[in-house]
């Protein structure tokens, strides 16, 4: 589930500024000092596959912050906690490759066996998934 499904513009947001304090400017960081909370005047398209918003803040000016880097808040300006919801890709096979690792192996015996050679193929194209 999205950002897009959760909230809409106009609403309010905090802002956490641990997250995002190394990309953004002097200016920005003073506003966000001010009050944490802004409101959301815009989505973006991140990187091809996150949305962004974009946030009104307290000083007038607009600026973007990735989805991970502010809290949505409800009506009562309380935090709406972050659900972890697994992705549809996500199956056992997947899981299971994930929990692989692989230690380099320095035998000879060891380098021909073809079971370290499948977990190595595994574990090498995990991150690819």
């Amino acid at each position: 589930m999205s950002i897009l499904d959760k909230t809409k513009i106009g609403n309010s947001v905090q802002i956490n500024l641990e997250l995002s304090k190394d990309r953004l400017t002097k200016e920005v960081i003073d506003a966000v000092n001010v009050s944490s909370v802004a409101k959301i005047s815009d989505f973006r398209i991140t990187d091809g596959k996150g949305i962004g918003v974009i946030l009104k803040l307290s000083n007038g000016k607009e600026q973007w912050f990735f989805e991970d880097e502010i809290d949505l808040l409800d009506e009562n300006g309380n935090v709406i906690k972050k659900i972890n919801i697994k992705t549809e890709n996500s199956n056992f096979i997947f899981d299971f490759l994930k929990g692989l690792n692989y230690e380099n192996k320095n035998k000879v015996s060891e380098l021909l066996n073809p079971f370290n050679f499948f977990i190595w193929l595994f574990v090498s194209f995990k991150d690819i998934f």
